[in-house]
């Protein structure tokens, strides 16, 4: 299975969770993939994700996170003993969001959510100071994000699997190029055709 949690302000029609969204459907593995839209809180936001996992077996499940999402993901490995794939990962959320307090317009759809001081707290509560086991850990960064510093990133993540972009941009406007390599990681045969058994196991 793989989940995908999406960034600040973000949703499920994020253009990378679109992306990746089609082509497990076009591999036959839809029932495999999921991508919640999740709560401004972040406690809320790791128990929703975690709500979703119940009954996945951590090695048959990787945690795909943007930004945002990827400090949720790096807890939820951590908590769970799974995979996790980090895309331009937050690595101190609680420092960078001081300046979105209030509320903040979605990049999707419309509407608003509200960022309270609180929240900055329960961040701090899921901080995971340093990673274990690196080798479940993927780590794409782009050197040309411009709203994080990949070599944050690189401190947070030592060991890790990685894929670092020169250039590109916080979105990873090219992600096109480096989404099998994230799928292989999780475990998906990308070769795989529309009848094929799923290699997560179960249904």
């Amino acid at each position: 299975m793989i989940l995908y949690l999406h960034g600040f302000r973000s949703s499920p029609r994020s253009f990378k969770a679109q992306l990746m969204a089609a082509r497990m459907h076009r591999l036959g593995l839809g029932h495999d993939w999921a991508c919640p839209q999740l709560p401004p809180s972040p406690l809320a936001a790791v128990v929703d994700a975690q709500r979703l996992l119940t009954g996945a077996s951590p090695d048959e499940l990787t945690i795909v996170g943007s930004s945002l999402g990827g400090y949720y993901a790096t807890y939820l490995a951590e908590k769970l003993g799974c995979r996790a794939v980090l895309l331009n990962p937050a690595t101190r959320p609680y420092d960078d969001l001081h300046k979105w307090l209030g509320e903040q317009p979605m990049w999707h759809g419309g509407g608003s959510i509200v960022v309270e001081p609180r929240h900055l707290d329960e961040l701090r509560m899921i901080d995971v100071a340093q990673i274990t086991r690196p080798e479940r850990y993927y780590l794409v960064a782009a050197t040309g994000d411009q709203t994080l510093d990949y070599r944050d990133m690189l401190a947070k993540y030592p060991g890790a699997k990685l894929t670092l972009i020169k250039g590109s941009d916080h979105g990873i406007s090219d992600f096109s190029n480096y989404m099998d390599d994230v799928l292989r990681f999780a475990g998906v045969d990308v070769t795989l055709g529309p009848d094929a058994a799923s290699p997560f196991g179960g249904e």
